[in-house]
């Protein structure tokens, strides 16, 4: 009897320690979206960024800013006053500086102006000590814009802001026209190996609140919005 009583209780010990053990709780179906069929297509992966421009902050965008043509630059020469100079960057991409004359500006980033302006002004002063600050950006201003062209109440080209996204723009443009056939919009962004098209659902951005295609903007993006066929 001892024995059939021993052999009860170790098989309720094993059935409630099975009770204890806890299950993965179950995951949710993968939404859609997912990229399958390839660029371009409803399925695909968000449109990436192009090559020079931040992708870790959404704020920032590029990785690093490079001088150009139009672009004010002012130059402080610490203890020399009479070194330091405010000027925009001529069309040969330089700028003039006292002592040293002509140095170039354009397609470098300020600090290696600066570096390159300390580096000659040694010649004449003890360990000088020099800044560089971008007091107004004028070449950069139209690679980074944003269109929208085609079958829309008026054709735009607008100042990128981070955080835009296609019906940001769309709306700037006042809205699509009456034969637009806008769920075959087209998205065009620069990338490393020219251009890529990705389509845009604009109809079912608009009129049935799928945002699967209203995407976030990039710098230089270019939106068509086609007329519809008869």
């Amino acid at each position: 009897m001892n024995r059939y009583f021993k052999r009860l209780f170790v098989g309720l010990m094993i059935t409630g320690l099975a009770g204890c053990v806890t299950t993965p709780p179950h995951l949710p179906p993968q939404p859609e979206g997912v990229a399958t069929q390839g660029p371009g297509t409803l399925d695909s992966p968000p449109p990436t960024q192009p090559e020079g421009f931040a992708a870790q902050n959404p704020g920032v965008l590029v990785d690093a800013y490079l001088m150009g043509v139009g672009d004010v630059v002012q130059i402080n020469v610490w203890k020399n006053p009479e070194l330091s100079v405010s000027q925009p960057i001529r069309p040969d991409g330089k700028i003039g500086m006292p002592l040293i004359g002509d140095v170039m500006a354009a397609g470098r980033k300020p600090e290696e102006l600066a570096a390159d302006i300390k580096e000659k002004l040694a010649t004449y002063i003890r360990e000088p000590n020099v800044t560089v600050m971008l007091t107004s950006l004028q070449s950069q201003e139209f690679l980074s814009r944003i269109r929208v062209t085609g079958s829309v109440v008026k054709n735009v080209s607008l100042t990128y802001h981070p955080g835009m996204t296609v019906l940001d723009a769309v709306l700037e443009a006042g809205g699509v026209e009456q034969y637009a056939d806008s769920n075959r919009t087209k998205l065009h962004r620069r990338a490393a190996n020219g251009t890529e098209t990705y389509d845009i659902r604009l109809k079912d951005i608009l009129e049935g609140g799928d945002m699967r295609t209203n995407i976030p903007l990039m710098p230089g993006d270019i939106i068509t919005v086609p007329d519809r066929s008869f």
